[in-house]
């Protein structure tokens, strides 16, 4: 929440800054962090209220207990409070959640300087006079977009390329767009050193690539699972190479009496799947026997353009040895991204070659995210790209480019007329 939160009146700051019509008038807005951040905060803190503490608190058949916690086995935790005394509490399932925590890389320096994490960035009361960003995944490119765009001279240094986990298109698009904004980027770039002279950050670059100097430092690397100090290894629960836990489809871990859910498992990091792994957890640790299905689930990066994503693309497909092809609409096909005046990015969807059927969707466009659970319910109910081009789709919504998109397996749609259906 925080995030978008930002993210939105950064969106807002830009559009009164650069209106995409011409007979609107650009003004830079006058920008207030500190309101900003204070009504930012008030709406958590009203959501966190209304959604959990009063929740916990009305509810008689919860318990609820603050300390930090371990395993004794596999029924047994103890609870180490902050008084020093301990609790032992037994259960005949246990359900672990314990989130995930920024991952540091090991740079020089990094540690005795003052860097920020993203809890740090998003709860700033002051912009940045220039922000370097240590990072090209989901958090790193959020967060240095929308300082941008509330003023801040931004560089991003990724160790890879931007989204790198990605069909490379995608992150590709991404650089151009915020090459086009003024945000300075270094791909393949990890700093060799680190210092801070109490005013400001020094920022070594590798290969003889000169020195940045910045008021701030984001470090937006990547998160990992929150599960040191549980003792784990002491009752026997698996965990990949990184720490996070391994947990079947009934969310399981490799101890039948313990459960996990959220960023603590090796599960995709989104707070929907934590929401539904949490639910199913809970059904099963009572007797019951739901199971999580991810293979048609929607991600989203709230950048501008959105990336969003569902499936597999091309190269995952060929890993999974299925013959697919593709087809790839630019958006100054869609009608109302041509209205919008807004023509940045694309729409790939991914198929099965012979068949049909489709495998993956890949969109670079602003409000991808609206358009993306609409591809993630055709990948669902097992539709084909003909099947998807013969859907009645509004015309001049942005969703409507999934079925141009669809019938670019057919027909050249440069040729079509603008709703021809």
């Amino acid at each position: 929440m925080p995030s978008k939160i930002l993210i939105r009146a950064a969106h807002i700051a830009h559009l009164q800054a650069s209106p995409p019509f011409d007979g609107l008038s650009a003004r830079m807005p006058v920008i207030d962090r500190a309101r900003l951040v204070a009504q930012q905060q008030a709406r958590v803190d009203e959501l966190r209220r209304a959604k959990y503490e009063s929740i916990l608190e009305s509810n008689e058949a919860i318990e609820f207990v603050r300390g930090w916690a371990s395993l004794v086995d596999g029924r047994t935790l103890c609870v180490r409070r902050d008084d020093g005394t301990e609790r032992v509490i037994e259960a005949d399932r246990i359900l672990l959640a314990t989130g995930s925590r920024p991952v540091i890389p090991a740079i020089p320096g990094l540690d005795a300087s003052p860097y920020w994490t993203s809890t740090e960035a998003l709860f700033t009361r002051e912009a940045p006079r220039h922000l370097v960003v240590i990072g090209g995944s989901i958090v790193a490119v959020e967060i240095a977009q929308a300082m941008r765009r509330l003023g801040s001279e931004v560089t991003l240094l990724a160790r890879s390329t931007l989204l790198s986990r990605e069909d490379p298109a995608l992150g590709e698009g991404l650089r151009e767009a915020f090459a086009d904004e003024g945000i300075r980027i270094h791909l393949h770039c990890v700093p060799d050193a680190i210092g801070h002279d109490g005013r400001e950050f020094t920022i070594r670059l590798p290969d003889g690539g000169g020195t940045i100097t910045a008021d701030r430092l984001l470090v937006a690397t990547g998160r990992e699972a929150n599960t040191r100090g549980l003792g784990l290894d002491r009752v026997g629960i698996e965990t990949d190479e990184g720490g996070a836990i391994r947990v079947d489809d009934g969310l399981r871990t490799s101890v039948e009496t313990v459960y996990a859910a959220g960023d603590c498992t090796a599960l995709p990091q989104y707070v929907y799947v934590a929401a539904a792994a949490g639910t199913r957890a809970a059904i099963n640790m009572t007797g019951g026997a739901a199971r999580l299905d991810l293979t048609a689930m929607p991600a989203v990066v709230f950048t501008d353009p959105q990336v969003a994503t569902v499936g597999l693309d091309e190269a995952r497909a060929a890993e999974a040895g299925i013959d697919a092809e593709s087809r790839t609409l630019p958006l100054e096909y869609v009608p109302r991204a041509l209205a919008n005046f807004d023509t940045r990015g694309f729409i790939r969807l991914v198929a099965e070659r012979g068949t049909g059927r489709l495998l993956g969707a890949q969109i670079l466009a602003a409000e991808g995210g609206e358009l993306i659970e609409s591809a993630a319910l055709a990948l669902h109910e097992g539709m084909t790209v003909e099947a998807l081009a013969e859907r009645l789709f509004p015309y001049l919504t942005m969703v409507e480019g999934l079925k141009l998109c669809a019938q670019t397996f057919s027909w050249d749609v440069r040729q079509l007329s603008c709703c021809a259906g």
